[in-house]
């Protein structure tokens, strides 16, 4: 017995009872991925082509289409794309320019906050710097609290009264000019980076492994929440005629993240944009010299009434004697619009496509349906997703015919590393059976599932489904640089995937999902009177 066959029984020998991998097939997989890999093209589609794709704007809809031509021709049967109700107009930013005219000239470095408006032809104005209002100090965080920007004091939202105390005879102040909105951020030297991959046995990964945010804090009452306090300030902007708003990122080497206008109504906003903190530092401390800084700027934005419909992408492998029940895997395809999207989240849908075309490309049957499904509005608050639960599935307590039939949800949407652990929605047994196929992948530092019975949504997709009381599972990867660069910056684009990982995650992922598919029995979900009861939503970002 030579010893590559001795370290497969070795394997079969440790795996669970119930699971039953076929040891040749997953080498076929993982040659087919080697050799044949249509990865790194999927993904040069996806963002050089067609990003950034943000929900509701043509770029987003020509990527959908694209997928759905790429699924036909793979040969995925059902191959189609399902509408849901944004209800908002689609956006995108076609050009931005901004300047410093005086007291000296220079470039200055931005993105778009979408949904925003353009500026009238271009604006020449000086700048002003005005505090937002906010409450008292806020308490200090805990100790070990995550952090990501700038330092700075921290203040408890304002009530009403000292939001209009605040803003009070300032309406001049800001008619007829370009306003910082704040003080700057001090960004300090990070000494400890955080490391590009997980130790040994340390499976925790990005974003896509979470389930759930958990309870939200309570709110006070009588203070005005974030989402409040910002429309108030762009209203109090709007009535008062400033010509464009800065908000500082706050971020180190430059970084950049720009959302959006949370009412998507353009009306109830200036023309606004999303600073790096090094200009918008030398912009503020400029005018504490007394200095009359003119800045110039040119934005032109369009908006697209039929991005009120959206649309997620679906195509399937048909099953054989189990063909009513479900495997479905996905991961979201819309993006922000400050890079083409590779990260966050291109190459998480071209490792699920990879994965099922690998499938489909080596001729393999399964017993159950493999569904691909990729979703839209995931960046708003997984939106896309959500109308998809809500319309298949419905929930544990109202329960529609296919919520039945589903085995489970397979996610992800944290960057380019490769898989290294799942969170399942579900018993400790359903860990067991999915730890058991990684089991086979320890060789790439693969670890082990565990089970969450949170029902909370939040962070990605997969949580949609545990809301419903689904076996969602959020795949967890190696950080790389998602969280400390990549994730919704400037800097989330091609150059910055890891091509041998993603090999190894489509390989991986397809290997999961070819053995649940076959399976004798589906994913062991909670019985219901172990069930937990629905999470209360939480408030936004």
């Amino acid at each position: 017995m030579n010893k590559k066959l001795l370290a497969l029984v070795s394997l079969a020998c440790v795996l669970p009872a119930q699971v039953k991998v076929n040891e040749a097939e997953l080498e076929r997989i993982k040659s087919e991925e080697m050799e044949h890999s249509q990865a790194m093209h999927t993904l040069h589609m996806l963002t050089d082509r067609f990003g950034p794709r943000l929900t509701g704007s043509p770029n987003f809809e020509a990527a959908a289409n694209w997928v759905v031509k790429q699924m036909k021709d793979w040969g995925f049967q059902n191959a189609h794309l399902e509408p849901w109700d944004f209800g908002h107009v689609g956006w995108l930013n076609m050009r931005a320019s901004g300047y410093m005219m005086t007291p000296i000239h220079g470039d200055l470095t931005f993105r778009v906050l979408s949904w925003t408006p353009s500026t009238q032809g271009t604006v020449n104005a000086s700048a002003v710097e005005v505090e937002v209002p906010h409450g008292p100090p806020a308490p200090p965080p805990a100790e070990g609290a995550p952090a990501r920007g700038g330092a700075g004091p921290q203040f408890l939202q304002p009530t009403r009264a000292e939001f209009d105390a605040g803003i009070a005879g300032l309406g001049a102040k800001v008619k007829g000019k370009i306003v910082l909105a704040g003080k700057a951020a001090v960004v300090p030297v990070n000494f400890t980076p955080a490391p590009l991959r997980r130790g040994e046995g340390d499976a925790r990964g990005g974003f896509g492994g979470r389930g759930g945010r958990g309870a939200a804090p309570t709110p006070d009452p009588n203070r005005m929440t974030a989402a409040q306090v910002a429309e108030a300030f762009d209203q109090f902007l709007v009535a008062s005629g400033a010509l464009l708003r800065i908000n500082d990122a706050a971020m180190d080497h430059g970084l950049i993240r720009a959302f959006q206008n949370r009412t998507y109504d353009l009306a109830k906003a200036v023309p606004t944009v999303v600073m790096r903190n090094d200009d918008y530092g030398r912009i503020e401390r400029l005018l504490a010299d007394g200095e009359d800084v003119k800045l110039e700027f040119n934005i032109v934005n369009e908006t697209y009434p039929n991005g009120k419909t959206s649309y997620d992408v679906v195509g399937e492998i048909p099953g054989s004697d189990k063909a009513d029940e479900i495997v479905m895997l996905g991961g979201h395809l819309d993006s922000w619009h400050s890079a083409t999207g590779a990260t966050d989240n291109a190459i998480g849908s071209t490792m699920m496509l990879e994965a099922a075309r690998l499938i489909k490309a080596l001729g393999m049957k399964p017993r159950r349906t493999i569904r691909v499904a990729l979703w839209s509005g995931e960046e708003e608050g997984l939106l896309g997703s959500a109308a998809y639960v809500k319309q298949h599935f419905g929930t544990a307590e109202e329960p529609k015919p296919e919520w039945a039939k589903l085995d489970c949800y397979f996610n992800i949407d944290s960057g380019t590393g490769r898989v290294r652990g799942a969170s399942v929605f579900g018993p400790p047994e359903a860990a067991t059976i999915l730890s058991g196929v990684m089991a086979r992948y320890k060789d790439w530092s693969m670890g082990t599932a565990t089970a969450t019975t949170s029902r909370a949504t939040g962070g990605t997709d997969s949580t949609n489904f545990n809301a419903a009381g689904l076996p969602g599972i959020g795949l967890q990867q190696d950080p790389i640089e998602y969280g400390s660069f990549t994730w919704h910056t400037q800097l989330d684009t091609y150059e910055r995937i890891v091509p041998e990982d993603v090999k190894q995650a489509a390989t991986e992922i397809a290997a999961m999902i070819w053995t649940v598919a076959n399976l004798d029995e589906m994913i062991p979900r909670l019985p219901k009177d172990q069930m937990p009861a629905p999470a209360v939503p939480r408030g936004g970002r």
